[in-house]
């Protein structure tokens, strides 16, 4: 049976089905008009996010039929314009949930005068076919890390849900969060995206250092710069210190001379040193493209060892895919540049072998001053995902993996253009 009222937490997350049953998207958010006058807001539509990740409006006209596990629309047609939010408009779940508000209701004095903060919205079909905000769920600010009483009251009873109340900052950011968590950076930087600048902000400042950084390097350039520049130097500096040193360094490369320098000298030393070293080469060579936290090993490590090394999920499957073995010290600027092994070859060794006796001496290096196309073309000739880069003394720099290759030969705006991901499924 078709729900008539529904709580709007319980929508975020449901399928979107047309009047055949084919899948259209997923509810992402609910659209409302609040007024100033503390009347029901009526819901405008939901904001749905198809398969490539674009998100549209679609009109509670549309709307059919809420049942537990999906909505059901009227028509398969609908707008593929992106959503873009109209003045007077709110989203729900990323600006209305979680505002701080205070509750007049006479049957529950002790909420009189305390602040509380909202958890969910109740919608609610009117007999004219509209939908409205009715039900109000709050909650008491949590102590001592227990969950205080969730209450339910008229929206009438609610005071602080208008626009400009809700436009104040230090707005809660704790529904967004549980969102956010178990999705990659990337799905959380795209969603980041889409929110309103101040509720960017908000999420941005509620995230811990090593969270943040790699969402910000999964956002562009243009992005990266913005959200860095709305913050306090020193976090900013804590965040480029937990980014990657060649995505921190591609970030501050972006800046004025002077901004670039003023975090470079708030950063740790030893956090600022492979960034520095990264900004002496142009961007678009293999010295500029190149991580300086390789695999890097002597060659008295044993297989077993190699394998454990790999296994860091903190590094991409490309830079698991080969270890680097060098003299001493393995730090980059390294030793001399030994050789490589690649991880098909590790895997089929056995563990107490050492890697100095399997070595690939002969696969040819990256100079860093090689320009991109013709890194492109090492990669495609050599059928790699990561290779060495080595100066003229023969000691490891670094590595260019081939997702910083793509990085720079897709466009700049490539991880907002949605028809990139066409045919791709989050």
């Amino acid at each position: 049976m078709a729900a008539t009222r529904v709580y709007i937490a319980r929508l975020t997350g449901l399928a979107v089905l047309g009047p055949d049953g084919e899948s259209i998207g997923r509810v992402r958010d609910v659209v409302v008009a609040v007024r100033y006058d503390r009347q029901e807001p009526r819901v405008h539509g939901l904001v749905v996010e198809l398969p490539t990740r674009r998100r549209i409006f679609v009109p509670m006209l549309r709307v059919t039929s809420i049942e537990p596990g999906s909505v059901t629309l009227n028509t398969g047609n609908v707008s593929l314009r992106r959503f873009a939010q109209r003045p007077g408009e709110l989203l729900a779940m990323a600006q209305i949930v979680d505002s701080t508000v205070h509750v007049e209701d006479p049957d529950l004095p002790d909420l009189a005068g305390v602040d509380v903060f909202v958890v969910d919205l109740g919608i609610a079909l009117t007999r004219t076919r509209d939908w409205r905000v009715t039900r109000v769920a709050v909650r008491g600010h949590r102590r001592l890390g227990r969950r205080r009483t969730v209450h339910v009251v008229d929206w009438a009873r609610v005071q602080g849900l208008t626009p400009y109340e809700i436009d104040r900052p230090g707005q809660d950011v704790s529904a967004l969060l549980e969102q956010f968590e178990g999705q990659r950076a990337a799905d959380v930087a795209h969603m980041l995206r889409e929110l309103p600048a101040k509720r960017r902000l908000e999420v941005a400042l509620a995230l811990d250092d090593e969270r943040l950084a790699d969402v910000v390097q999964e956002l562009s350039g243009d992005d990266q710069l913005e959200l860095l520049g709305q913050l306090e130097m020193t976090r900013a500096a804590d965040v480029l210190e937990a980014m990657d040193p060649d995505d921190a360094a591609d970030l501050l490369g972006g800046l004025p001379e002077n901004e670039a320098e003023s975090l470079l000298t708030l950063m740790d030393p030893q956090e600022s040193e492979p960034v520095r070293r990264l900004l002496e080469h142009s961007p678009d060579t293999a010295g500029g493209l190149m991580t300086p936290e390789p695999v890097v090993l002597s060659p008295s490590t044993t297989v077993a060892e190699a394998l454990a090394r790999v296994r860091d999920p903190d590094l991409t499957p490309a830079l698991a895919s080969m270890v680097f073995v060098v003299r001493p010290p393995t730090a980059t600027p390294t030793g001399r540049y030994l050789g490589c092994v690649h991880l098909q070859q590790l895997l089929r060794e056995p563990p107490a072998h050492l890697v100095g006796g399997i070595l690939d001496a002969d696969l040819a290096t990256l100079r860093p001053e090689l320009p991109l196309a013709a890194v492109t073309r090492y990669f495609a000739t050599y059928n790699l995902v990561c290779g060495p880069v080595v100066d003229e003394q023969n000691h490891l720099l670094g590595a260019v993996s081939v997702d910083d290759v793509l990085d720079h030969l897709l466009p700049p705006d490539w991880r907002e253009d949605e028809q990139l991901y066409e045919g791709v499924r989050p």
